[in-house]
């Protein structure tokens, strides 16, 4: 059996490019393998997903929400939530 192509959640697909000025698992994993950390795409999807999930732990318990692991690794997925992050942070840049 041959692996899925990607992972489609049911808002579209879950990626870290924002936009065209963002970079994309594979480029992020380039990156971090030319200053020195090897990784590979999968490794850096983990770790960005890994960072989202504890945004949504953090934000569930600022409204004294228990979540489900299954609905921390389901909001963390969603590009919905990755750009509502992404939105924070550039509020708080400007």
């Amino acid at each position: 059996m041959s692996m899925p192509k990607g992972f489609k959640t049911t808002h579209g697909y879950a990626t870290v490019r924002a936009n065209e000025s963002g970079l994309g698992y594979r480029e992020i994993a380039e990156h971090m393998t030319e200053k020195g950390d090897k990784m590979n795409h999968s490794t850096a999807r983990n770790i960005f997903l890994s960072a989202m999930s504890k945004f949504v732990s953090n934000t569930c318990s600022l409204y004294d929400v228990q979540p489900t692991r299954e609905d921390i690794t389901r909001i963390s997925a969603d590009p919905r939530f990755q750009s509502a992050i992404l939105d924070m942070i550039k509020d708080m840049d400007a």
